[in-house]
């Protein structure tokens, strides 16, 4: 680890710093600046040379603006002779753009991953991609984690009592992450059909399985507005169920989120730091509990330094 170097570009500053106390490291020394007409500048402020460098950035709203932030970063350390680098990027911003869903449609994920490659990048580790096939946008090496052991570990040691549990997955496209929860819980699983006739819209169908009388779990990869998971909740209370918990990764909370939570008949949403919440958020809803990754990414930073398998570091959630 002495070759280890981690630095926080400006989304995930406190996650760093916990990253780095589990690594027993100083987060590395970096200022990003911000000029008048928009100009970004990213300059590591202690030398680079020959070391293994992880650049933590989530790219967030503002979306854009992170993006370019860690694409300056790179070619600032690949031009100051870092050994390796990897982006360690908890949220991939526009991973929702990962297919053509209509004629002339632009497949920005996979625009990201090039431009990652071309700043320098010679690895990316991320959280719960919107899409696995994702990985395959990279010509580098991947590693795509998942908070899945996270959450069970989390819902294990509650009040829940998982003979009324039922875990529901908020659309088909999420039935894999629904199973591995409800596998890791023993319990069943449902999913809510639904469609979406325009971006931020989603109308809840009917729920596939039977959730009466049962407590249950929503699990999903992203919130952005609130709207899509709070309608199929809605339905799952028409439908019989009592209390109904969530779990999402990547709190984007973008809109009235707060408002559509906050009313909403969820009684509790567990979600990562991936992306802080903002005071704002906190001020205008109580229901959210947040786990932090920063455990995690700091036995995944430590695997890839020391040549171990990254695949081995979900066992030790049963243990921690």
């Amino acid at each position: 680890m002495n070759e280890t170097m981690v630095f926080a570009l400006t989304s995930n500053t406190e996650l760093v710093k916990e990253i780095c106390d589990y690594l027993n490291l100083e987060p590395g020394k970096i200022s990003v600046k911000h000029f008048a007409d928009g100009e970004i500048l990213v300059e590591p402020e202690e030398t680079v040379r020959g070391k293994k460098v992880y650049i933590v950035q989530s790219t967030c709203n503002p979306v854009t603006e992170r993006l370019m932030e860690l694409l300056i970063c790179v070619d600032a350390m690949k031009r100051a002779s870092a050994g390796e680098i990897t982006c360690v990027i908890p949220y991939y911003g526009y991973a929702r753009q990962d297919r053509k869903a209509h004629p002339r449609q632009p497949i920005t994920s996979k625009l990201v991953a090039d431009l990652l490659d071309a700043a320098g990048a010679n690895r990316v580790v991320t959280i719960d991609l919107h899409a696995a096939q994702i990985q395959g946008f990279f010509n580098f090496p991947t590693d795509d984690l998942t908070c899945i052991p996270m959450m069970a570990q989390y819902f294990r040691t509650s009040d829940l009592d998982m003979k009324d549990v039922v875990v529901v997955s908020p659309d088909h496209g999420g039935t894999t992450r629904a199973r591995k929860l409800a596998e890791l819980l023993g319990v069943p699983m449902a999913i809510i059909d639904k469609r979406r006739p325009r971006p931020n819209v989603c109308e809840a169908n009917n729920v596939i399985g039977d959730v009466s009388g049962k407590n249950v779990i929503v699990v999903d990869d992203i919130c952005d507005t609130g709207g899509s998971l709070v309608a199929g909740c809605e339905l799952l209370k028409e439908k019989g169920a009592k209390d109904i918990y969530t779990c999402v990764t990547h709190a984007v909370f973008s809109g009235k989120a707060a408002e559509n939570i906050q009313n909403s008949p969820i009684k509790k949403m567990v979600v990562t730091n991936t992306i802080p919440l903002s005071e704002e958020f906190k001020s205008k809803c109580n229901k959210v509990t947040v786990l932090s990754v920063g455990w995690m990414l700091s036995k995944i930073i430590h695997a890839i330094s020391a040549h171990q398998p990254v695949s081995e570091i979900y066992a030790l959630f049963d243990n921690k």
